[in-house]
């Protein structure tokens, strides 16, 4: 979710298109259920042999890209096909798809409380079984309001966060992409994914979406809207992300005071509101 995405220049229809040609299949939304995890072990059992200039630390967000794709894959609780995790996620790392694959369920079960299951080994298709009950404090830092679409909303929320609280919707197709959505493709589960993101979400005030002047192409930007800061908060935002990559919150210093700084505001208003009735 931390990789800075290629480009700001939004591309044209006809580019995104001919970029989209060769994707077919459809796919299927998530949720997150969350227990704590030891990021050390995974961490170090990430050790494929390497093939040409790749780092541990492109290793490690491939297994998050592959964590995030898997919950979005589970939310209408679709099978996921092999297939469709190689097309969208793994490309030219199938050397070492076992071990991502190993990996993300490691961290789905250890970190999100999700067992992953071959369902039918046959057709390489998998699911998630949930491995824990439901608790409303975890339901808050998922954002899950039991709706498809909100696997993707909170998504969309942790990378504007982490990218300063600003976005260009260039930076937002260039990451969903990866998982596998795209906006000029009917989505199977979101139907038009530019259509939720940029006026259903906007309009139900999850999202502001403007256009940035003086950018040639065209672009626009997104933000936080006022119902999110409602209903959800920096911290658990930021604590969703941690999990995806397997860290710790405090891993993002910048984003962690901010968050610390937003928990302390939300308090203050309580706060004085019961000084002043007592």
């Amino acid at each position: 979710m931390l990789q800075k995405p290629r480009g700001r220049g939004r591309p044209s229809t006809q580019t995104e298109r001919e970029r989209e040609s060769g994707d077919a299949g459809e796919e299927a939304p998530s949720t997150s259920r969350g227990t704590g995890g030891s990021s050390q072990d995974s961490r170090a059992s990430l050790s494929p042999p390497a093939v040409g200039p790749r780092t541990q630390k492109q290793l490690e967000q491939k297994v998050a890209e592959l964590v995030q794709f898997l919950l979005i894959k589970d939310q209408k609780k679709i099978p996921i096909k092999r297939t469709d995790i190689l097309k969208h996620v793994v490309g030219d790392y199938r050397d070492v798809y076992p071990n991502l694959l190993r990996l993300a369920a490691e961290r789905l079960q250890y970190v999100f409380g999700y067992k992953l299951v071959e369902l039918e080994p046959k057709s390489h298709t998998y699911i998630l079984i949930n491995m824990l009950e439901p608790v409303e404090e975890d339901a808050e830092v998922r954002g899950d309001q039991g709706t498809p679409t909100t696997g993707l909303l909170m998504i969309l929320l942790g990378l504007i966060f982490m990218k300063g609280n600003t976005i260009t919707e260039t930076e937002v197709w260039d990451f969903l992409r990866r998982l596998g959505v795209y906006p000029t493709k009917k989505h199977l589960i979101f139907g038009d994914p530019k259509k939720l993101i940029t006026e259903d979400f906007v309009r139900q005030r999850y999202l502001e979406y403007r256009r940035i002047p003086h950018t040639d192409p065209v672009d626009y930007e997104l933000q936080w809207g006022p119902r999110t800061n409602l209903e959800t908060s920096k911290m658990k935002v930021l604590k969703f992300v941690a999990k995806v990559h397997n860290q710790d919150p405090k891993d993002w210093p910048t984003q962690y005071c901010e968050a610390l700084a937003d928990e302390e505001n939300r308090a203050r208003p309580a706060a004085s509101s019961s000084t002043t009735s007592s």
